[in-house]
């Protein structure tokens, strides 16, 4: 086992949300704080589905929306934390929402983690630092990298 840039390479990240301004601000903070991460965004779960089990190479780190149209996060979440081959990867649940009940169900449904949705571009940043310190430098990954 190693950390993700013990590995080398930039972390890979599926943002699923459908709020191109947060998703921006995503970018931005990354990007500004210096940090080395692959941002791919997915404006609603169905294509990050898709994402998920496409041939591109899987995310190291998935932040998930729950407010989606058409499929809700929640529902994504059992999907994917349902699925043996998807379920390793870590999903963490970004919304702007702080209310005990989506905490609670995400939880339940396995997410990795929960996080409410900063105010601004500098909230956005101590976010990404938070982040990547966290799962990409402090936790152990699986080797494999497909």
């Amino acid at each position: 086992m190693a950390t993700l840039y013990e590995r080398g390479g930039a972390p890979r990240i599926l943002l699923i949300d459908d709020n191109r301004g947060d998703a921006r601000l995503i970018e931005l903070a990354f990007k500004k704080s210096g940090l080395p991460a692959q941002i791919t965004v997915a404006e609603n779960a169905e294509d990050g589905m898709t994402m998920l089990r496409g041939t591109a190479g899987r995310p190291d780190l998935v932040f998930l929306d729950l407010n989606l149209p058409s499929m809700h996060g929640l529902k994504f979440l059992e999907i994917v934390k349902g699925d043996p081959g998807l379920s390793a990867i870590p999903v963490v649940v970004l919304s702007s929402s702080s209310a005990q009940k989506d905490v609670t169900d995400s939880y339940n449904r396995h997410a990795n983690g929960f996080v409410t949705k900063p105010f601004n571009l500098d909230g956005y940043e101590i976010f990404a630092g938070s982040v990547c310190a966290y799962w990409f430098k402090l936790v152990q990954m699986p080797l494999a990298r497909a």
